[in-house]
């Protein structure tokens, strides 16, 4: 039956598999690390600064330099990577990175070798085999992939001082227990990292394989065309069947896919040298023992392009050389997302605060500001450009305009000759000479009436615009829930428009004020018209300018009296009422359930301070870099 080979890669299981045996095999063998003694202590600042904006979350916000290393599953990947570190990691078979891995090592002499496993905000210096939880607990158990960093910090007087990023395999048919679009995730996730300009592609590929089919290095010259920041890793050199070492060679030397940063070649320890348990210090000797015995290989040493160490040296030197590069604009970047978020966040107003006391007297000063503004709403005071009133005025003087428009169009009505006609047929059994007064109330009732749509129309007008106006609106919804104003409003309307249904049954009794109705009656006939000629007081040729008389009393009555009425419930009462709903606010015993924030605002503000803590702190980490 096949057996599927062991799959060569560096997971974040592996790492969580950090198992007692591989720190007591560190010790057991000794491991001076003669590999990676060649490091200048100065190039660790550059290093320890990055790794310090990275685990402040910086590049949540903008791109840091970084070295990805990237490559197919089998392709030695992991082999390198536990050369680079001086681990000797565990492996699997098949998936078992699902999170991007950041591996920092830190060349510490005189320091006894140590790992810390930082993942969501947890440290675990246990690094064993029972650490399941971190990959689990960020991806969920099975084989799925996520974005989340899990970083590995390993600290040892033998290792390089290096930080780098590991993402999963590259697969192409998905294993049992994988799902069918495994390889879409692995490099959806590959392209996140790759595409930034701000990162170094590192990619692993097997000299035994054909590198222009080789699916990791066709990503990196997607993401970069001109190989300004890739650079390539053959492995497995021992596996490259005779006759094509010079097609080999002249990949090494740059001619056939063109790299600014170039390739170089390794030799890591193969499966059996593992099972054998070879050290990785011997096999670092083995490797140089390869290369210098190697016919075609053999000028790759003197070149620097080839070992381990000439590896390291690399990496190191590139990337302590972007960081350099990058950090000015990197600081300015800083700079101007820093003075961005500080001024969005003054854009926001302060949320409630974490202790219970500040919490009570946050709501009772908000509800109390809240009060003062729909009162000063509603009262008409001018409290921003989009001024209430000065809409709901223009809404009244349409309300004007039309009753005097109808003033017009009873002109006939008012006429003699048309109380002439009317008389004849509304007469009863008055005698001839004798006035019927119920003739005149019938006039007057039939065209007022005919107000009565036009005011609910008015009402209505004034609820939708009340409704639109962003400023009543913004002042009440972020204290009351919208189906809360809604049903006030709904309630007012009602006893707005009952309101106005009574006013028009009141205005079926024709009634005024004498003094009131003679003086309108002697500016219409310019006549002078006395108290003294009542009660006694019928000119029939005079019953036209009577009837307009009242009519223009009924008109400045109506002028007034629907805009009294609507703006008191519509307006004044609502606000009442939504004063006494909010205060009975205080009485609820759980005042931070209460000040909860789910809008839009409350999520950008908690999205900004988490930014401005962020920055801030890239801001003194570089400072102290500068600085020191």
């Amino acid at each position: 039956m096949y057996e599927r080979p062991n799959t060569e890669r560096i997971t974040v299981q592996s790492v969580i598999f950090f198992s007692l045996h591989v720190y007591i095999f560190l010790y057991s063998q000794k491991m001076r690390g003669e590999v990676h003694s060649h490091l200048e202590e100065s190039i660790r600042p550059y290093i320890d600064l990055i790794d310090t904006l990275r685990s402040v979350g910086i590049h949540k916000d903008l791109a840091l330099p970084t070295i990805v290393v990237i490559g197919d599953q089998s392709s030695g990947k992991s082999s390198v990577l536990e050369a680079l570190s001086g681990v000797a990691l565990p492996r699997g078979n098949g998936i078992v990175t699902r999170c991007p891995l950041e591996l920092r090592l830190k060349k510490v002499p005189g320091v006894n070798w140590k790992a810390v496993l930082t993942y969501d905000k947890k440290a675990d210096e246990s690094v064993n085999s029972s650490n399941f939880a971190a990959q689990n607990e960020l991806a969920g158990k099975g084989v799925g992939i996520r974005d989340e960093l899990i970083t590995l910090e390993v600290m040892s007087p033998d290792v390089c001082d290096l930080t780098l990023i590991d993402l999963p395999g590259i697969a192409r048919v998905p294993v049992e227990g994988q799902p069918e679009d495994i390889g879409k995730q692995i490099k959806r996730l590959i392209m996140k990292y790759i595409k930034k300009h701000e990162t170094i592609n590192l990619v692993v590929v097997p000299c035994n394989t054909d590198i222009a089919t080789t699916e990791a290095l066709k990503m990196a010259q997607e993401v970069d065309p001109e190989g300004i920041r890739t650079v390539a890793i053959l492995t497995k050199p021992d596996l490259i069947d005779k006759g094509t070492e010079k097609t080999v060679l002249a990949i090494v030397h740059n001619k056939v896919i063109p790299l600014r940063k170039g390739y170089i070649m390794v030799k890591c320890r193969g499966q059996q040298q593992i099972n054998d348990d070879i050290p990785l210090e011997e096999a670092a000797q083995m490797e140089r023992d390869f290369f210098q015995n190697h016919d075609y290989f053999r000028c790759l040493l003197k070149e620097d392009n080839a070992t381990i160490k000439s590896l390291a040296v690399k990496l190191t030197q590139d990337l302590v050389d972007h960081i350099e590069k990058s950090l000015p604009q990197l600081q300015e970047q800083i700079k101007k997302q820093l003075w961005s978020v500080k001024k969005a966040l003054k854009d926001c107003e302060d949320g409630p605060p974490e202790d219970l006391e500040g919490a009570k007297e946050f709501l009772i000063k908000t509800l109390n500001g809240f009060n003062e503004e729909i009162k000063s709403l509603s009262s008409g005071e001018p409290m921003t450009e989009k001024n209430m009133f000065a809409q709901l005025r223009a809404e009244f003087k349409k309300w004007n305009d039309y009753l005097n428009s109808t003033k017009t169009s009873c002109e006939y009505i008012f006429t003699f000759k048309k109380q002439r006609v009317l008389m004849k047929i509304k007469r009863g059994m008055e005698l001839p000479g004798f006035m019927n007064y119920r003739m005149f109330q019938k006039i007057l009732q039939d065209h007022v009436a005919k107000l009565k749509d036009p005011a609910m129309n008015l009402l209505n007008a004034i609820k939708g615009t009340i409704t639109h106006i962003c400023q009543f609106t913004d002042v009440v919804s972020e204290y009351c829930s919208p189906d809360k104003i809604n049903n006030i409003q709904l309630t007012q309307l009602e006893k707005a428009e009952q309101r106005i249904s009574e006013q028009f049954k009141m205005e079926n009794r024709i009634y005024t004020q004498d003094p009131i109705f003679l003086k309108i009656l002697s500016e219409i006939t310019n006549e002078t018209f006395s108290e003294k000629e009542l009660p006694v007081f019928d000119k029939q040729c005079k019953y036209s300018q009577m009837l307009e008389a009242y009519y223009e009393i009924v008109v400045q009555r109506m002028a007034d009296q629907l805009p009294l009425m609507i703006t008191f419930y519509m307006l004044q009462e609502t606000a009442q009422l939504l004063t006494i709903d909010t205060m009975k606010l205080l009485e609820k015993p759980d005042v931070h359930e209460l000040l909860s924030e789910d809008s839009d605002v409350s999520k950008r503000r908690k999205d900004l301070r988490a930014r401005l803590n962020r920055l801030t702190s890239a801001t003194k980490a570089i400072s102290i870099f500068f600085n020191d």
